[in-house]
């Protein structure tokens, strides 16, 4: 079948660009990203504008481990795939609000947030900036 080819070509270049893999030291940064974010969640309440800003930042460093410790990707897809989550996260967040819909469970309020807000996008650039940066530093040491 012509369209069955055309396919198994598309599969060979995708796995060109992209390998499952496990990198145990993106999976420990990964493990401890995850640690703050929680203590951050819960202990952090009266941290204010420190609290959402910097877990946003920190929520994009954490995807971008997420996806390094499980996949290969040229750079800089994991940063930017880290940041279109972000960014996607925060454009459901801003159609809830402007269709007067909210999310039932406190707890995924608390992890994915219910307001729409700049400062945010603002985080996720600097998250992304920063995991584009860590790749960089990384490029040259191997996987574990």
């Amino acid at each position: 079948m012509p369209g069955l080819r055309r396919q198994d070509a598309g599969r060979r270049a995708l796995r060109r660009h992209v390998r499952w893999r496990f990198d145990r030291a993106a999976a420990v940064w990964t493990l401890g990203l995850f640690v703050l974010l929680v203590l951050l969640a819960t202990l952090g309440a009266g941290l204010g504008w420190i609290r959402s800003f910097v877990g946003d930042v920190l929520a994009v460093l954490w995807l971008h481990g997420l996806f390094a410790s499980a996949v290969w990707l040229r750079p800089p897809m994991r940063p930017l795939l880290a940041l279109a989550v972000g960014l996607a996260i925060e454009a459901v967040q801003y159609v809830n609000q402007q269709m007067g819909w909210q999310v039932a469970s406190p707890v995924l309020r608390i992890v994915l947030g219910s307001t729409p807000d700049w400062l945010d996008v603002v985080a996720y650039l600097i998250g992304f900036v920063l995991a584009c940066l860590l790749e960089r530093h990384m490029a040259g040491k191997p996987a574990v």
